[in-house]
């Protein structure tokens, strides 16, 4: 079965760190980009980071930019989303989404139009 799955949320205090997850199964991320999103309780879903994986070209949002950090474990077939410094206002759920592609235009401009999306994880950051 096709698909990417979100792992890795929870509840942090401000300040904290947590690693997101998004396992790929039924294909190889090697030519796929990866885009993190959310989507905040009563908002509009909004990008956080989108990566090629075919040459590494990453991008993120402002508000996450120096805080988060997008890896790969090509053995795992996994995309990990590193955030740091973490604030109440990450407080969403978090979705990752793949689609075949060398460049970001669709992750960051037409999101709805990647062919993967995971079901999302809930990251709480609260004290």
């Amino acid at each position: 079965q096709v698909q990417v799955v979100e792992s890795g949320g929870g509840l942090v205090q401000p300040g904290g760190s947590l690693r997101l997850s998004c396992a790929a199964s039924g294909f190889t991320l090697d030519y796929y980009v990866i885009g993190w999103f959310r989507q905040a309780p009563g908002g509009e879903r909004e990008g956080v980071s989108c990566s090629s994986l075919s040459d590494g070209t990453t991008w993120y949002a402002d508000s996450v930019k120096g805080r988060f950090t997008i890896s790969r474990d090509n053995a795992k077939n996994t995309v990990y989303l590193q955030m740091n410094s973490l604030k109440p206002e990450d407080t969403a759920v978090y979705y990752c989404a793949a689609t075949p592609s060398h460049g970001l235009g669709s992750c960051r401009y037409v999101p709805e139009s990647m062919d993967y999306w995971g079901k999302g994880t809930l990251v709480t950051v609260s004290s």
